[in-house]
C-alpha cells in the first residue's frame, strides 16, 4: 500500500466488481475538511423536505409569480384559508417566505432571491428533455 489508500478484498456473488474496495484516503481527508457540520447538513435536509410537499410547492410557485394574501392563495389553490395558513406558518418557519401587513391584510412573498433561484432551477431541471 502507498499509505494513502486501503484496499480490502470483496466478494459479492452475481455482482460484477473489480474485486477490491479501494479507499482513496487523500480524497477522503480533503472532502472531510470541506464537509459542513452535521447541524448544517440537517438544516439543509429540512430545507429540501419543505419542497417535498406538493401543496407547499404550489404555494411557493404562486409566490414566485406574485405577492398575495391568504384569501388569494386559498382561491388559487382550491383550499381553505385555514389549510393555507397552516402551510404558510411552516414555510415561514423554514424562512422560505416573508409577510408584510397592509392594514388588515397580510401579504406573503418569497423570502429572498435564494428561494427564487431554488424554484427556478428546479423548474428548469424538471422541464429538461431527457
Amino acid at each position: 500500500m502507498d499509505g494513502k489508500s486501503n484496499s480490502v478484498p470483496l466478494y459479492n456473488p452475481g455482482v460484477e466488481t473489480c474485486g477490491f474496495l479501494h479507499v482513496h484516503q487523500d480524497k477522503v481527508a480533503q472532502v472531510r475538511q470541506l464537509m459542513p457540520d452535521d447541524d448544517t447538513l440537517a438544516r439543509l435536509s429540512d430545507l429540501f423536505k419543505a419542497f417535498a410537499d406538493g401543496t407547499r410547492v404550489r404555494i411557493l410557485y404562486v409566490l414566485f409569480e406574485d405577492e398575495v394574501c391568504v384569501c388569494d392563495l386559498a382561491q388559487l389553490l382550491g383550499m381553505t384559508q385555514s389549510a393555507v395558513s397552516h402551510q404558510l406558518r411552516y414555510l415561514k418557519q423554514m424562512r422560505l417566505i416573508k409577510n408584510r401587513r397592509d392594514g388588515r391584510t397580510v401579504f406573503y412573498s418569497l423570502a429572498d432571491d435564494h428561494v427564487r433561484t431554488l424554484l427556478s432551477q428546479g423548474m428548469e431541471h424538471v422541464s429538461e428533455d431527457g
